[in-house]
């Protein structure tokens, strides 16, 4: 089968149909080499016609916190004040450069999404 970009609602419809047929296909065979291709075709489909907006800052430290299992004094320990913590936490006071830094080092969260205003 050939495949093009796709431009379309109703070829994206049709991609992702025949995506689910050919789902199990082994890689380094032809099918397998469609498989990947149409994928790569429907994630840019999907980024431009269904952006994902980043997550709120905020947001995003809380659910980190969450995964890491960590506390205020925790996130005190990286943002290095432990009186700004609840503030931060209830969007009463931004974030800082360093703090970002600090934030992305330590706690992974992308700095695309620290940046934001909120």
């Amino acid at each position: 089968m050939e495949h093009k970009v796709i431009k379309t609602e109703e070829e994206y419809k049709n991609a992702l149909k025949r995506l689910e047929l050919i789902f199990d296909s082994e890689l380094g065979t032809k099918k397998g080499d469609e498989l990947e291709l149409l994928s790569l075709l429907i994630d840019n489909y999907e980024k431009i016609n269904y952006p994902i907006d980043l997550p709120d800052p905020v947001e995003a430290i809380k659910f980190r916190m969450e995964q890491m299992d960590y506390k205020a004094k925790d996130l005190a320990n990286v943002i290095g004040f432990r009186s700004r913590v609840t503030e931060i936490l209830n969007k009463k006071r931004k974030l800082s450069l360093p703090m970002i830094r600090r934030i992305n080092k330590q706690m992974h969260i992308p700095t695309d999404v620290l940046i934001q205003e909120y």
